[in-house]
């Protein structure tokens, strides 16, 4: 376990922050002419191959890494919708590219992402609450067909959510 808090998040670019940052590393090519998360999703091919989180769990594309372990890393969101957006991810993939591509097999590690997500709320002094976001499809917003784990704190939340 570690906490990295001398790390910077990369810049943002000159067309959008982490929409470019991900057009740039998916198969879509170079960086897009999107104005948010929804287009990212619209435009986002489900892919089971590599993804930009990929290139982030191997440490080729700069990230501000909160919490990493064995299993999992947890790293600030680039284009955060909370004072407090950390990223959660499997560091093996394993073919859940996808909340509703999860099989039997996935259940520990399924599991271990909550259990993450508990330990980063609490190392990141979230102790008033927190909301947890599994985008899954199009329709559910992904972007990154990687699956990941929102860890939103530090503002109140409504509800319905979205």
């Amino acid at each position: 376990m570690s906490r990295n808090s001398g790390a910077q998040p990369p810049p943002p670019t000159a067309s959008g922050g982490r929409l470019a940052v991900i057009a740039s590393h998916s198969s879509l090519g170079g960086p897009a002419p999107m104005a948010g998360e929804k287009e990212a999703a619209l435009a986002a091919e489900p892919i089971d191959g590599p993804t930009i989180f990929d290139k982030i769990i191997r440490k080729e594309i700069p990230s501000q890494v909160v919490y990493e372990d064995q299993k999992v890393l947890a790293f600030s969101d680039i284009s955060p919708q909370a004072p407090v957006h950390i990223i959660i991810i499997p560091k093996v993939k394993d073919g859940l590219s996808r909340l509703s591509k999860a099989e039997e097999r996935h259940v520990e590690v399924l599991g271990y992402l909550l259990y993450a997500a508990k330990i980063v709320a609490k190392q990141e002094g979230l102790d008033d609450g927190f909301r947890i976001v599994i985008n899954d499809g199009t329709k559910g917003c992904e972007s990154v067909y990687h699956l990941h784990i929102h860890l939103l704190g530090e503002r109140q939340m409504n509800w319905p959510p979205g």
